[in-house]
């Protein structure tokens, strides 16, 4: 539900509807339009009479959202948002390339990855400490430990650090060291997760899952925002479709889908798309040609003695000159 707003109304009329509606469990958001003011109001709404919002003065008319998910929607949030993680800035034409090791294996292997990525141009760190893997028996990352070499890299390098999430048990953990918290393909429809996520008023990257459709990311995004945070990054990873010659099919039309239905940043991570490390240029190449807001790219000292997904990821020197071209296709399409 959105309140336009009369001309001339001033702050203490549209404090007296925030506090009214607030005490019934709505999130209050003004909207910023160019000539008329607006406020947004998401959450049950279902309940909430015209006539209970007419009866303020200074609400000339009100406008039904059909969209379930209003606060990552364009029509709450008409702005492209930029989200600034430490200086660094995803969305709004501002690119971003987060790369490193699918997980962190040694203190040695993180830093020397960091160092390389950093010196290509990269501006974030990814590298996993807890992994979901498919297979009970495989390596499942080195835990909170990993989290400790992340840390460590990002003092080496002053690399922000993404990693991913599991579980609740490490929120207060992941408060304290990440500075990008990722939600995983597997985890896109933990809600109790994502609004506990939210909760920490950090920057989450949000994968879309396996079989997931835009608008049930969208929706798990609208989780993360009601936990309390607006930081949020949308990823394209790749879904499941019936082809087998890649690990997963990159639906690169979500990138200008997610852009007309969302004001949230949008990455594209072409190394789970893929699954394979001679796909991962091409691939970064045409996400920045039609409009992803960044990457997320695996990049392995050794692929071949990698404990994960090795044969996704791409040396240190194809990854220097990946970005190099990435360069030159963004001033091109610009």
């Amino acid at each position: 539900m959105i309140l336009i707003l009369k001309q001339g109304t001033n702050e203490n009329e549209v404090e007296t509807i925030r506090s009214k509606f607030e005490q019934q469990g709505i999130i209050i958001q003004e909207i910023k339009g160019e000539t008329t003011r607006m406020i947004g109001f998401a959450g049950d709404t279902s309940k909430i009479t015209e006539d209970s919002v007419m009866v303020y003065p200074c609400v000339e008319r009100i406008m039904r959202v059909s969209e379930p998910y209003k606060l990552a929607g364009r029509k709450f949030h008409p702005e492209t948002s930029i989200i600034d993680i430490a200086g660094k800035k995803i969305g709004g034409g501002e690119f971003s390339v987060i790369a490193g090791p699918c997980s962190v294996e040694t203190e040695e292997q993180v830093i020397s990855i960091a160092e390389s990525v950093k010196s290509s141009g990269a501006d974030f760190l990814r590298g996993g400490a807890f992994k979901p893997r498919t297979s009970p028996y495989a390596f499942k990352g080195l835990g909170a430990d990993g989290i400790d070499l992340l840390d460590l890299a990002r003092k080496k390098t002053g690399l922000p650090i993404v990693t991913e999430i599991m579980s609740p048990e490490y929120l207060d953990l992941f408060a304290e060291k990440v500075d990008v918290i990722q939600i995983g393909a597997r985890n896109m429809q933990n809600f109790t997760l994502l609004r506990q996520v939210g909760e920490l008023k950090k920057p989450v990257l949000l994968k879309r899952g396996l079989s997931s459709s835009i608008d049930e990311l969208l929706m798990s995004a609208e989780y993360v925002f009601s936990g309390g945070t607006s930081q949020v990054i949308l990823c394209e990873r790749g879904i499941r479709t019936f082809e087998t010659a890649t690990r997963n099919t990159l639906d690169l039309s979500a990138i200008p889908v997610l852009h007309a239905k969302s004001h949230l940043p949008v990455v594209v991570d072409p190394s789970h798309a893929t699954g394979y490390a001679h796909l991962v240029e091409s691939m970064s190449l045409a996400a920045a040609a039609c409009g992803a807001d960044g990457l997320i790219i695996e990049v392995h000292n050794n692929p071949e003695k990698a404990l994960c997904d090795g044969a996704q990821s791409i040396k240190p020197d194809v990854f220097d000159g990946l970005m190099k071209k990435i360069t030159k296709v963004r001033e091109a399409v610009r």
